[in-house]
């Protein structure tokens, strides 16, 4: 999770044009306002397009940004929501598995920023989403920056992911040898 850091990265720079979607579940509308605000105004500073997605919940957000990974041409993403704790074992299951969610796709590859906030109450959230304070969103903006220049630095994979590989190899196989 991006934010909560005295070590200030800075903006990195950009050759060609970046484009960012911003992820957001706007459950509770003043912290999603000072969230977008934020984050808007990051990207822009760095010069990146952006475009805002809305979904119903943080658990939508995984779901959002692997469908727009595959089937759009965004450099990246940053993930905004927030998740108060209530009485119910929901809040871990909600906070655990948009974590996870998000985790996993950028293991895939997808430069993503993670802004959601996950908090015991509102006076928390209210503090994670102002700019002058914890500034979650505006550092998850950063990151997702931050993660697109870096993707652009290693270059296109051209190695395949999981069971995609052309080449399978048995234990003790090289391609150079016939034997073990």
């Amino acid at each position: 999770m991006a934010g909560h850091s005295d070590n200030d990265l800075g903006l990195p720079e950009f050759d060609s044009p970046v484009k960012i979607a911003i992820v957001i579940a706007p459950y509770y509308t003043k912290i999603s306002e000072a969230q977008l605000g934020s984050a808007r105004g990051v990207l822009e500073t760095a010069g990146a397009a952006h475009e805002t997605i809305e979904v119903p919940g943080s658990l939508e957000i995984p779901s959002a940004i692997a469908l727009a990974h595959r089937k759009s041409n965004f450099d990246g993403f940053v993930a905004l929501g927030c998740v108060i704790r209530g009485r119910t074992s929901h809040y871990d299951v909600v906070v655990n598995q948009s974590a996870e969610g998000i985790m996993l796709l950028g293991l895939q590859g997808a430069a993503i920023g993670n802004g959601i906030i996950t908090v015991d109450n509102m006076e928390q959230a209210e503090e994670r989403a102002d700019p002058e304070r914890l500034d979650t969103a505006g550092g998850a903006a950063v990151a997702a920056l931050h993660l697109v220049a870096l993707a652009r630095r290693f270059g296109k994979s051209s190695k395949p992911v999981g069971f995609g590989a052309n080449d399978i190899l048995l234990a003790g196989k090289t391609p150079d040898a016939d034997t073990a």
